[in-house]
């Protein structure tokens, strides 16, 4: 399939913004689906890294959302010419933080597009670059990208990499069970109606992969609560994440980490079943 990106790249630049004010209610359904101990943060308290995607939601209405559930369009991006869309990454700054109460407003910016191929055919490769500021500042950058493929042929499975061999050797280490209640939660809490996290026929016959897929930044926020727990008492000045294979609620994946060399940062991964990296990230401390 031969795709044309430059009428793409013309729109590079573009930009929205939007508010939202830092509740505890999705503070609450966070630990709850996580199963967590943390105290829920009080008024004019920090919130821990990763629960900012309790806010700020896309609120695409009905009639633009597209049969995986996701929106054709309203927010930054312009329409892409592939139908779907997976999460690749994501590369935070944190320059502050976010605390119950605050007011919050993000500047969204359409800041990069590529073609690629891939084992499912053309691929195309987008970059939202999303700044997130309280009433003292600039508080967290955040670079999300997002994978665009070709539909998987009727009656033919998703293809799903198989990637090496997850390091061992690690002092960090626990198992995560991400069962459909799960997997729901983390829906209704980030407000993503990405259809392959919670409508288990949907996701194996038309998008053919073998159980329902959990959400990236899901295993994403499994790592930050790794390493912060393992941490405990150093904030996090940079997390970045690649996504390499998905995983699936049809068994436990694992979440390991070890500090780096230097003592100043540590490399995270989830791990499939299989024992092979599923997303690998990388970690500096403040």
């Amino acid at each position: 399939m031969t795709i044309d990106i430059e009428p793409l790249k013309k729109e590079l630049g573009r930009k929205i913004e939007d508010e939202d004010v830092v509740t505890q209610a999705p503070l609450k359904a966070m630990i709850a689906t996580f199963d967590r101990d943390d105290k829920v943060p009080a008024e004019g308290e920090a919130i821990a890294p990763g629960w900012h995607l309790c806010f700020l939601h896309s609120y695409a209405r009905r009639n633009v959302l597209a049969e995986d559930g996701l929106p054709t369009e309203g927010g930054v991006l312009p329409k892409i010419p592939l139908p779907r869309r997976m999460y690749a990454g994501s590369t935070f700054t944190f320059e502050g933080d976010i605390r119950v109460g605050d007011r919050l407003r993000r500047e969204t910016e359409f800041s990069d597009v590529q073609v690629r191929g891939g084992g499912t055919g053309s691929l195309i490769v987008t970059s939202q670059t999303r700044r997130i500021y309280t009433p003292r500042g600039l508080a967290v950058t955040e670079v999300a990208n997002t994978v665009f493929r070709e539909e998987v042929k009727a009656g033919e499975k998703s293809g799903v990499p198989v990637r090496e061999a997850a390091p061992a050797d690690v002092p960090w280490r626990r198992t995560i069970k991400a069962d459909p209640v799960m997997l729901f939660r983390y829906s209704a809490i980030t407000f993503n109606p990405h259809r392959i996290h919670y409508d288990r026929t949907y996701c194996i016959e038309t998008e053919g992969y073998p159980g329902l897929v959990v959400h990236g930044p899901f295993a994403q926020q499994c790592l930050f609560d790794l390493l912060r727990d393992s941490n405990p008492g150093r904030p996090i000045k940079s997390f970045a994440i690649r996504a390499r294979a998905p995983l699936f609620d049809t068994a436990p994946f694992d979440a390991i980490g070890r500090p780096t060399a230097d003592g100043k940062g540590a490399e995270l991964w989830t791990v499939t079943p299989k024992g092979t990296i599923a997303a690998q990230a990388t970690a500096t401390f403040a």
